[in-house]
């Protein structure tokens, strides 16, 4: 009985065992101590940042601008509340990144985009951009990219070239092709013999002033015609550090040396300075390589990512038949980001850990 008595655990002793461990959290850093930096506030901050942006297309393209995003923004967040019902997971529209996917979208198309092309981009980008690889924040492409150029692709004739000139309009801005257009076509007849030095220097009067390009008054997708709205949002989200500083400055450097590279061999019609204020190379820079879900962790990686964005973006202007090359830049460095990150490993402050020694 004594025996039996002292193998009987003692009360006390059994309630502390019951008694839950206590919960420690073990991750890597960064860790991030400021509570109000969430998904929606930094959302919020890239709506702010595209609010100049949006105001300059509404300008330049009137109701046209207003349908396009619109619609896009509309069709995302019914996008995104349909895949979270078939995922039985609670809607996430609240978190505000469907409304910016749905922007960055519409400001990527031209003016004159049908309706379900709008429609059908916004269902992908979602879709296929977001929700098959279990929604934000495990997406490896840009969501809006992966629209953008699902439409691009499936829908070339709606979203040529012709698509940006149409006599059914009465907008200024859409008198003629744009700029890149311009450069692209005067390049390669210039390559081929078909007009003279003089005859290409004629053709690109009207686009070789820098004025318009910066302001705006020049043809092109909703969100790229204008720079200067561009660096208005896009120095905001940087100084709000919604977005690195380190990708466009990539994006932009290597843009410049590459272009101005390219118009020293005569292989562009455009210098390197035109090539960075026409186009989306901006919008590019700040609104959609930023993505902080598809872009490195590190500030090496962001900006070795933006140089690669910036690399591609002119190889893909001087050489391949498309007119501008950020939307496939960009999905082409998505897809380098794991690298990037696992090459752009920070040391750790008093070096790397010791290894123990063989025995």
């Amino acid at each position: 009985m004594a025996e039996g008595k002292a193998e009987k655990p003692d009360a006390a002793a059994t309630a502390e065992s019951k008694q839950e461990a206590p919960a420690v959290r073990v991750a890597p850093s960064p860790h991030i101590s400021k509570t109000a930096l969430t998904t929606r506030w930094m959302m919020s901050d890239v709506l702010v940042g595209l609010a100049p942006v949006v105001a300059m297309a509404v300008v330049l393209f009137r109701w046209y601008a207003v349908v396009q995003i619109g619609l896009c923004v509309l069709t995302c967040l019914v996008a995104e509340t349909l895949f979270c019902w078939m995922r039985r997971r609670p809607t996430s529209i609240d978190d505000g990144s469907a409304v910016v996917t749905g922007a960055i979208l519409g400001l990527s198309l031209p003016w004159s985009a049908p309706w379900h092309i709008a429609v059908i981009g916004s269902v992908v980008a979602i879709g296929l951009g977001k929700a098959v690889f279990g929604g934000l924040g495990y997406n490896i492409f840009n969501p809006a990219m992966v629209g953008r150029a699902f439409v691009m692709l499936s829908f070339a004739r709606e979203l040529g070239a012709s698509a940006y000139v149409t006599d059914r309009s009465q907008l200024d801005v859409v008198t003629q092709a744009t700029p890149l257009t311009i450069a692209k076509k005067v390049a390669a007849d210039l390559a081929a013999g078909a007009i003279t030095v003089g005859d290409a220097q004629v053709q690109m009067e009207s686009t070789r002033q820098l004025w318009p390009l910066f302001l705006g008054n020049v043809n092109g997708s909703l969100g790229e015609t204008s720079a200067l709205a561009v660096l208005i949002g896009g120095l905001y989200l940087c100084l709000r550090r919604s977005a690195s500083w380190e990708i466009p400055a990539g994006v932009i450097l290597s843009g410049l040396v590459l272009a101005g590279a390219a118009d020293r061999l005569g292989l562009t019609a455009f210098t390197a300075l035109h090539h960075v204020v026409s186009g989306s190379l901006l919008f590019g820079a700040f609104f959609i390589a930023t993505d902080p879900v598809t872009s490195p962790l590190t500030a090496r990686g962001k900006f070795l990512f933006g140089l690669g964005v910036g690399v591609l973006l002119v190889l893909l202007r001087v050489f391949s038949g498309y007119p501008e090359g950020v939307m496939f830049a960009v999905l082409l460095m998505n897809a380098t980001t794991p690298l990037l990150n696992r090459w752009t490993i920070p040391r750790p402050v008093g070096g790397p850990a010791p290894q123990p020694e063989k025995a």
